[in-house]
């Protein structure tokens, strides 16, 4: 795979999926909250994980949540490293059954979700792949407006005193249960 190809899941999922609108985000608030807060706590601890490593994160996750529900496998080794891969984990934390046994266990107990059927698994993402394209459309427009670390930046101002220790948030949305 090479880059173009890379970055071009960002497009291929906003088609599939569609993205947030501006002044929707707050229907998406806790999942959203989960996803920021996780990757502020990665950030804090590890500088070099950082706005730019972010966009690759993201790209990755949706590449892992794209495996997931097509059970295509996709080899994205070449772009993954030590600083993008923490990212990636912070963010799957945030709602992915298979990285977070939290969420399978509240998943198994509180719906009927068959994580087994790629149907079901394709609708369980579609919220948590619309608020990851959200976010890489704040860490471009960060960026632009603040710099390089410009998401993080922002983020820091924005919400960085409600977040405290390394305990990785997770989120289930309603429209699951």
């Amino acid at each position: 795979m090479q880059q173009y190809q890379f970055e071009k899941i960002y497009s291929q999922m906003e088609k599939e999926f569609g993205k947030l609108k501006s002044g929707e985000e707050e229907a998406y608030a806790m999942i959203l909250m989960s996803l920021e807060s996780n990757v502020l706590k990665i950030h804090r601890k590890y500088p070099s994980s950082n706005s730019r490593r972010l966009k690759e994160a993201l790209a990755l996750t949706l590449f892992d949540i794209k495996e997931r529900y097509t059970g295509e496998k996709i080899n994205t080794d070449s772009f993954r490293d030590n600083n993008n891969e923490r990212l990636e984990q912070a963010l799957l934390m945030a709602f992915d059954p298979f990285t977070n046994e939290e969420v399978k266990e509240v998943i198994a107990k509180q719906t009927t979700i068959d994580l087994s059927d790629t149907t079901q698994l394709h609708d369980y993402y579609a919220e948590p792949i619309r608020c990851l394209l959200r976010i890489k459309e704040s860490v471009d427009t960060w960026e632009k407006q603040m710099g390089s670390n410009g998401y993080f930046d922002f983020i820091e101002q924005f919400m960085g005193e409600e977040i405290h220790g390394d305990e990785m948030k997770f989120s289930i949305l309603a429209s699951v249960l």
